[in-house]
């Protein structure tokens, strides 16, 4: 610990040599009696006061929380010198609050006492952070230095974003191979009824519907349709955002949110999620299943961020080989920077099943007056074009305003698929 001068040090310092002084200028031997006392308390505070023999160590009662969740972290404090007055700061990172007024604490430890200090904190933002720097500030009785350092017990918390309202989800067109809880378009062997038709040599006795035979007088087979899974792909735009002030969330906030909301939603539906972040890097999840994948999702999204690159000045292609054959693409996207949307139209004429989840960046933008009112409207009008453009190009677009729920937003979008693909029939 480094040790620093009190302001008692100077102030005793200051009262002991205007003393001393003003014995040798006015020639008053007593002057100096006055300021004899002010001397040895400093020089008693010097020679008598060390470093305290000070050890902490920080635990957190988790390493993973949901956002608006609370945590325990605990400093346990041992010293072998007595300390008559420690304070105690625990750094804060952006993410996590303190619950209460208990950071910074004071305490008072005898020699080789051991003591535990608490703190709830409470996860304000979805992130991974990390916490563990403490620090101290140390006081002894005559209290002429100050000793400041810092225990440094680094523990990584990772913050998981809190789940959006959303009840169903939106039918990729194309299902895979692989048994999922998804009713395929194609018939063969599974549990939904899809129609009747003529027995012919190699159909199954079990598959005979023996009432509809009777009827007919002739065998009559049931065609259903099979259990499958999809691919879907969780594109997520982090080129820009929109802000406003620090205690709202951006939009960055609210897709990393959508996404992850999305992501456990078709991993309980038994699907294969995959994961592009597209900004200024292009970070890239092969689509996979199970819990693991989950928390692989959730790790991901947790690292997003909007990060400026020159090398991605011009860049507004993905490559092909990070998205599979028949996959469902959500983009999750402010619809914001150019190199985004036309890698979305570009993914669209590459004949992908593509749907824009637009994360409204319009209730953040105030509109001013007079001139600034005007580039407003035209802005708007601007977007209303975009997604005119989108549309016209078979890709439903789904526009979230932070006042609305999710799931409201997508109903018009699996109306708008579930009409074209009865079109499309």
């Amino acid at each position: 610990m480094t040790p620093f001068a009190s302001p008692r040090l100077a102030s005793y310092v200051g009262l002991a040599a205007l003393g001393l002084i003003a014995a040798l200028a006015l020639r008053r031997p007593e002057l100096v009696v006055v300021a004899t006392p002010f001397a040895l308390i400093v020089a008693a505070g010097l020679l008598f006061e060390g470093p305290p023999d000070l050890r902490g160590w920080l635990t957190i009662d988790r390493d993973r929380a949901l956002e608006g969740e609370e945590i325990v972290a605990e400093i346990e404090l041992n010293v072998r010198t007595r300390i008559d007055l420690l304070e105690l700061h625990l750094i804060i990172p952006r993410g996590l609050t303190v619950v209460g007024d208990g950071n910074p604490v004071s305490v008072t430890l005898n020699a080789g006492e051991e003591r535990t200090v608490s703190l709830t904190l409470r996860c304000v933002r979805w992130g991974s952070v990390e916490v563990g720097e403490i620090r101290v500030r140390a006081r002894s009785r005559i209290g002429m230095l100050i000793w400041e350092g810092r225990i440094n017990r680094p523990h990584r918390l990772q913050i998981y974003p809190r789940p959006e309202l959303l009840r169903s989800l939106l039918a990729p067109l194309d299902t895979q191979l692989a048994t999922g809880d998804r009713v395929a378009r194609v018939r063969g062997d599974g549990h939904e009824f899809a129609d009747t038709r003529a027995f012919v040599p190699g159909d199954r006795l079990r598959s005979v519907n023996w009432r509809a035979s009777a009827r007919r007088g002739e065998l009559i087979v049931n065609e259903r349709h099979p259990d499958r899974n999809a691919d879907v792909v969780l594109f997520l735009d982090s080129f820009a955002e929109a802000r406003g002030d620090e205690e709202n969330d951006g939009t960055l906030e609210r897709a990393v949110r959508a996404a992850a909301t999305l992501a456990g939603r078709y991993l309980e539906r038994r699907d294969r999620v995959g994961l592009v972040t597209f900004g200024g890097v292009l970070r890239w999840l092969e689509p996979g299943a199970g819990v693991i994948q989950r928390y692989r999702l959730i790790d991901a999204l947790l690292e997003t961020g909007v990060e400026f690159s020159y090398a991605w000045k011009g860049v507004n292609t993905i490559p092909a080989r990070t998205l599979p054959p028949k996959a469902l693409v959500i983009a999750v996207t402010p619809l914001l920077d150019e190199r985004s949307i036309t890698a979305l139209l570009d993914l669209r004429a590459r004949g992908y099943d593509l749907v824009v989840v637009e994360v409204s960046p319009e209730d953040i933008v105030k509109p001013g007056e007079g001139i600034d009112a005007l580039a407003y409207r035209l802005w708007l009008l601007r977007r209303a074009a975009l997604r005119a453009r989108f549309e016209r190009s078979g890709v439903a677009v789904a526009q979230w305003r932070d006042d609305m729920p999710l799931d409201v937003e997508l109903a018009g979008v699996r109306a708008s698929r579930r009409r074209a693909r009865l079109a499309r029939r």
